[in-house]
């Protein structure tokens, strides 16, 4: 079982592939509530030149909330991570968390419909990118 869904975007470069997974995920009913920028932090930090690669931490507050309200030490695993990198030859890879193997080592039964609604959305960003 992998731990993630992902898919490379086809005719996009990085920053419009970033702007088109924010978009599908607000679509989703997700906000982008942190970024990482691996690159810039590598370079700034021990001066590695990395490939470009972002972290977006999306979430959904409604779906937040149900899940801290079964488990409150279940923000460890908040918000969903979802990566947009560019390889060497410079296509970009959008892949995001699979929330249903992130949360089956919780073992809350509460919580085994709510990750299932989230890969379900989570999935539907990844899909519509192909597109």
């Amino acid at each position: 079982m992998s731990y993630y869904i992902g898919t490379k975007v086809q005719n996009k470069n990085f920053d419009e592939a970033i702007e088109l997974v924010t978009a599908e995920l607000k679509n989703e009913g997700f906000g982008v509530i942190t970024e990482v920028d691996v690159t810039n932090t590598l370079k700034n930090k021990i001066d590695v030149d990395f490939k470009k690669y972002r972290i977006l931490g999306a979430c959904n507050p409604n779906f937040a909330y149900q899940a801290l309200s079964a488990e409150d030490k279940i923000g460890i695993l908040l918000p969903c991570n979802v990566v947009v990198e560019e390889h060497e030859n410079g296509e970009v890879e959008v892949s995001a968390v699979d929330p249903i193997v992130s949360m089956s080592s919780v073992e809350n039964e509460k919580l085994v419909g709510l990750a299932t609604e989230v890969k379900e959305r989570l999935t539907r960003v990844i899909e519509n990118l192909k597109a």
